[in-house]
């Protein structure tokens, strides 16, 4: 579990869409610049016509597409997201590249990232240093005397810990920071270690080896013993750790405890001690998520030599970095990680994974100088009117729901016009100015990373939450929505052709941008967000008869996601995916309404391209999810992914919009119909 993002609400994981409204005084179907994609802003010879929509409509929509296409060798999936991704690499690399030459040229700052992007791109000399970086930080480990030792190293950033312990805002008063403490510590998601069959076998007996591996590289001695101890720890861990569905569950995970609560519930650790090491052992109680686990990793720790926390604690040291090692590491964990979970045949280009780790490690640095060349000044304004547009939608939908009684639906308004948008960049960008960069160490600067990303959480700790930060650089090709400061946010890597174009035709930015954005809306009232209140905080503004209604129509949507089986023998979880999917179909559902509202106050959109404007929405909306996967990649995505794989993201979407059944004549005996009464309907 990431404590920092446990509670936020991506829309997306790796493929995303967006575009933008067109230009308010434009006519209705025409622009005067050509759209970048097609002739009004979609790409017709995506489409397979010879399917009828009402059986398979993503495929109507993506099917051309889908037969030219192949997973480029370095990817574990392509779609329409990666079009932006790679350009916005493309731009960053040339930033990088400069910094990296004329690291002076830039300042202060600009000289750290240019001597971070460096040392990741000097081959030769990480290889020249050899196991040599390692050598401090495994004699750390291989010194710790007994478990109050192995606890502060649990406690310490770098070593990996059956127990997580982060700052986030409090659940009952998100305007204070609160220490969390949560479950952790695997090599692997959860169920790999416990489901039965060949594929898990494979899986298992593969990171068994990996183990063995990663330990011989680094010259630890019995290392295939070890990785049999390592295996039946870290699968001992597995079986009492929570699932990915049950750590969705707000009210389980908000459980505030005092330093004698903790003691209570999870004896076997030395609480004072672990906090005071992660520097939060402050007035305020620190909230256990996953309490029930955290009470079980103690009595494993207790049960546990040290000897073998020691030996889990150093193979983890050196996979969680192998790739700022020489290639033997590198390699390795690229062969376990990315080939055997995920199916991908060969790395990406060096530079491309440069840019990961620097936009990780000094991120918004280097998104202040891509704001500044690459976002249009007018995209924001753009943006705020269609976000704008979609607030009134829901306001519409919220105002006129059958299901929800006058008092819930009052709440519900005031927490839809507390809603904050936040476009493109930050107000104000991170000071990284104390972050020590060295050229040449990039273990050591990637540690130092790690070490000032938890100083800077920490002097943030005793004030009160600064609701500017933001949790995505602007080079991030997503969006996310977060509960606890009822913020939508849209980087500017996202607000760019083909998903962000002004030239574009109305129907295709609403149906694109106009769901994406409808999509973060709707987490405020998805089975998460609509137990936070209009300021972020954990509060029932609820009737007992509008939550029955609404948990009845969210499980009929979660059991019509449970039927899906996208891999044969692996169904989608309906309860893991239940919030995605709500926002999924009350965004689009916004997003047609708020295409009407448009269509109002400009004129009913003419047939362009043989479509009409709904048949225009409801095809941009399908294409954003223009996505394929390998196996390895959606099967992993399956078990512990809260958002459904994008092919069901639209067929189990419009099956349950009846303006779609409209635009596309979809009849009975259609494979995608679903008779009205069985059609889910909540914003």
């Amino acid at each position: 579990m990431r404590l920092s993002t446990l509670l936020r609400t991506s829309a997306i994981l790796a493929l995303v869409a967006a575009a933008p409204l067109v230009a308010k005084n434009a006519a209705p179907d025409a622009t005067t610049a050509k759209a970048k994609y097609g002739s009004f802003g979609i790409d017709l010879t995506a489409k397979d016509p010879s399917l009828k929509p009402g059986d398979d409509f993503w495929a109507y929509a993506n099917g051309g597409w889908d037969k030219r296409t192949q997973i480029p060798a370095d990817k574990a999936g392509v779609g329409y997201g990666n079009i932006l991704s790679d350009e916005a690499e493309a731009n960053v690399r040339l930033i990088l590249d400069d910094m990296a030459a004329n690291p002076a040229k830039y300042g202060t700052t600009g000289k750290q990232v240019g001597d971070f992007y460096a040392s990741w791109m000097d081959e030769a000399g990480i290889e020249a240093k050899g196991t040599a970086p390692l050598k401090p930080y495994l004699a750390r480990i291989a010194g710790v005397k007994d478990k109050a030792g192995l606890q502060v190293l649990f406690a310490t950033v770098g070593y990996a810990s059956p127990v997580e312990i982060g700052v986030i805002p409090d659940l009952a008063d998100p305007t204070h920071y609160v220490a969390a403490a949560g479950q952790g510590g695997l090599g692997m998601p959860r169920d790999y270690y416990l489901l039965p069959g060949e594929k898990y076998d494979a899986f298992r007996k593969a990171y068994r080896a990996y183990i063995q591996h990663v330990q011989e590289l680094a010259g630890i001695a019995d290392a295939s013993a070890k990785a049999d101890a390592i295996m039946a720890l870290e699968t001992a861990m597995a079986k009492d750790q929570w699932t990915p569905e049950q750590s969705r569950d707000i009210a389980a995970i908000n459980d505030p405890e005092d330093l004698a609560g903790l003691k209570a519930k999870a004896p076997d650790f030395d609480w004072k001690l672990l906090l005071d090491t992660a520097g939060v052992n402050g007035p305020r109680k620190v909230l256990m998520t996953q309490n029930t686990a955290l009470t079980a990793m103690g009595k494993i720790f207790t049960a546990t030599p040290l000897s073998t926390w020691k030996d889990y604690v150093a193979f983890h040291f050196v996979s969680d970095h192998a790739n700022v090692l020489p290639k033997a590491f590198d390699d390795a964990r690229f062969d376990f990680y990315s080939k055997t979970l995920s199916g991908v045949q060969v790395q990406r280009d060096r530079w491309k994974r440069g840019i990961q780790l620097t936009n990780g490690a000094l991120g918004e640095a280097v998104g202040q100088l891509y704001v500044d060349r690459y976002y249009p000044a007018d995209s924001q304004a753009k943006m705020t009117e269609l976000i704008e547009n979609l607030r009134a939608a829901y306001q519409e939908r919220i105002s006129g729901s059958t299901w929800m009684d006058d008092a819930t639906k009052k709440a519900a308004l005031v927490k839809l016009a507390a809603f904050e948008p936040r476009i493109g960049h930050p107000d104000k960008y991170i000071d990284y100015s104390s972050f020590k960069v060295v050229r040449g160490d990039l273990l050591g600067n990637t540690m130092r990373a790690g070490e000032f990303q938890h100083a800077l959480e920490l002097s943030r700790f005793p004030k009160p939450v600064d609701r500017t930060l933001w949790d995505m650089t602007p080079q991030t090709v997503n969006a996310y929505y977060n509960p606890l400061a009822n913020q939508i946010t849209f980087p500017a890597a996202i607000l760019q052709p083909p998903y962000f174009d002004p030239n574009a035709d109305a129907a295709v930015n609403y149906g694109a941008i106009g769901a994406i954005i409808g999509h973060e809306m709707g987490h405020g009232f998805d089975d998460q967000g609509s137990q936070f209140g209009p300021t972020g905080k954990v509060e029932n503004w609820w009737t007992d008869t509008a939550k029955t209604r609404f948990k009845a129509r969210t499980g009929a949507l979660s059991a019509q996601y449970d039927a899906y089986e996208p891999i044969p023998g692996t169904h989608i979880k309906g309860a893991l995916t239940l919030g995605e999917n709500i926002g999924d179909l009350g965004g689009i559902e916004a997003a047609y309404s708020a295409f009407q509202r448009y269509q109002k106050q400009h004129g009913k959109s003419a047939v362009v391209g043989g479509l009409t404007g709904d048949q225009r929405f409801f095809l941009s909306f399908a294409q954003a999810w223009q996505s394929k996967r390998r196996e390895g990649a959606a099967r992993q995505a399956l078990l512990t992914d809260p958002h459904s794989p994008p092919y069901f993201r639209v067929n189990g979407i419009v099956r349950n919009v009846d303006a779609w059944y409209a635009a596309f004549d979809v009849k009975p005996g259609d494979k995608l119909y679903l008779p009205p009464e069985q059609r889910v309907h909540i914003w």
